[in-house]
């Protein structure tokens, strides 16, 4: 290869490389403007409430058991048999649960940053089975003292607690009372229930409205033996999260629609939450939820940290045909030419993180790309010394940026698209330069220098 064509493709990859310099000082302010947004988003949600996880109903029956355990004698080292009593908990989770939601969400603005809020409308109806003597075996109860029963649900930030809650069970009404009385369940609320004993009875039959408020995710854990959910909310972009998806969903543009409906086979719950100790937080019991995000799945920092991936191809392709009209026209562009325009490439990943912020990504990408393409088609206009190829130049960079953009935007599809691409400029670049001679390229090249420079003079 000629020396001379040796050291300009040395040289372009150099800037290449240096231009990363840049690239990456940006790609470090998106992580810190998101860094800085997702601060003032929990700032919002501190003032207001959290993201709300339902648990319950479920009825706790607290008891204390007499149980005969060996002891030592420090003094005499004897051996003793001994009765202490232990306290406990008995849980009943429904035989029926159904809720149905309707969820309407509105933003909080602080600055230039939003955060999503939702306001859930919930009924919530259901029955519970007590068994005969809690279950317990006959000859086991005597060692039982059992004290008053009562139905907790667990709310994961009760601020967000929008009305005054009251307990329909078996068409009697009772309010309920601040605290779930469970220190692993949290947060929640409350109601005795003295008519519930040992000698068991009727089903009980429930049913409250439950008004919560929250900030990105609400999700339900599907306490019923049998457990139905609906719900449907203002929200177009759901991003459905837990352990189960819905068994049927529908979304279109003025919000969706999801139904879930699980059992004790699928869920595993009773087992799981009998086999909860009062010291631990019960994660295994609480992981199985099922909910939905209200939180946007692809936001302008996330859109923007994906096109400054392809920072270094786009450079590269740009760089590639400054460098074909260069060869092929025979004409000398200096690599201060090629370093301001790489420069106005990496200008365009900082305007697009600006203008994202205030405008929307779509829009800022518009403009962002239309205000690079025009500078540098000006530019390259008089690198080039022809209105005609400047233009020319200008168009082919404005369809990279509509192929990024088709990238951005076909995120299943990206690879396949990306190979496509590369591939068919590959093949552009093949038949262009088919005729080429190579080792006359750096000559030329010098020569066109030479009388430039003599011009000058």
């Amino acid at each position: 290869m000629n020396r001379s064509l040796a050291i300009k493709l040395g040289m372009i990859a150099l800037l290449i490389l240096l231009l990363m310099i840049p690239l990456l000082m940006i790609n470090g302010l998106i992580d810190e403007r998101q860094e800085l947004r997702d601060g003032v988003l929990q700032d919002i949600a501190r003032s207001s409430s959290y993201s709300q996880q339902l648990i319950g109903p479920m009825i706790v029956v607290p008891f204390r058991k007499s149980v005969k355990v060996w002891n030592t004698n420090e003094k005499t080292g004897v051996r003793f048999l001994e009765t202490v009593e232990r306290a406990g908990e008995l849980y009943f989770l429904p035989e029926e649960f159904e809720l149905d939601g309707q969820v309407r969400t509105e933003t909080r603005a602080r600055g230039i940053y939003e955060a999503r809020l939702f306001h859930a409308d919930n009924r919530i109806d259901g029955r519970f089975k007590v068994p005969e003597r809690y279950g317990i075996a006959a000859k086991d109860f005597a060692d039982y003292r059992f004290d008053e029963p009562y139905l907790s649900v667990g709310i994961s930030d009760i601020r967000g607690i929008e009305n005054a809650l009251t307990l329909t069970l078996n068409q009697q009404t009772v309010d309920f009372l601040p605290g779930s009385r469970l220190g692993w369940l949290g947060q929640g609320v409350h109601v005795p229930l003295p008519m519930i004993t040992a000698q068991g009875g009727p089903e009980l039959t429930f049913g409250f409205d439950l008004r919560l408020q929250g900030t990105g995710e609400f999700q339900v854990l599907p306490v019923g033996k049998s457990t139905k959910v609906h719900l449907s909310a203002d929200w177009p972009h759901p991003s459905f999260i837990g352990n189960y998806l819905p068994v049927n969903r529908e979304i279109n543009e003025q919000g969706f629609s999801a139904d879930w409906q699980t059992s004790f086979f699928s869920t595993n719950l009773l087992e799981t939450l009998q086999a909860c100790e009062p010291s631990d937080s019960c994660e295994a019991f609480r992981s199985r939820a099922f909910g939905v995000s209200f939180i946007d799945p692809v936001d302008q920092y996330l859109k923007s940290d994906r096109a400054i991936k392809y920072a270094l191809l786009f450079i590269a392709l740009t760089f590639a045909g400054f460098f074909l009209f260069e060869v092929l026209k025979s004409l000398a562009v200096h690599p201060v030419q090629y370093a301001l325009v790489g420069v106005a490439l990496a200008f365009f990943y900082l305007l697009l993180l600006s203008l994202s912020e205030h405008i929307g990504f779509t829009l800022a990408y518009l403009v962002s790309a239309s205000a690079c393409v025009v500078l540098i088609g000006f530019y390259v206009c008089h690198v080039l010394r022809s209105v005609s190829h400047g233009l020319g130049f200008s168009v082919g960079l404005a369809g990279l940026y509509g192929l990024l953009y088709g990238l951005l935007s076909a995120e299943d599809y990206a690879l396949l698209m990306g190979s496509l691409l590369l591939f068919g400029l590959l093949g552009v670049f093949m038949v262009l330069t088919r005729k080429l001679d190579w080792y006359g390229v750096g000559s030329k090249s010098v020569a066109a220098m030479s009388f430039d420079l003599g011009e000058v003079k």
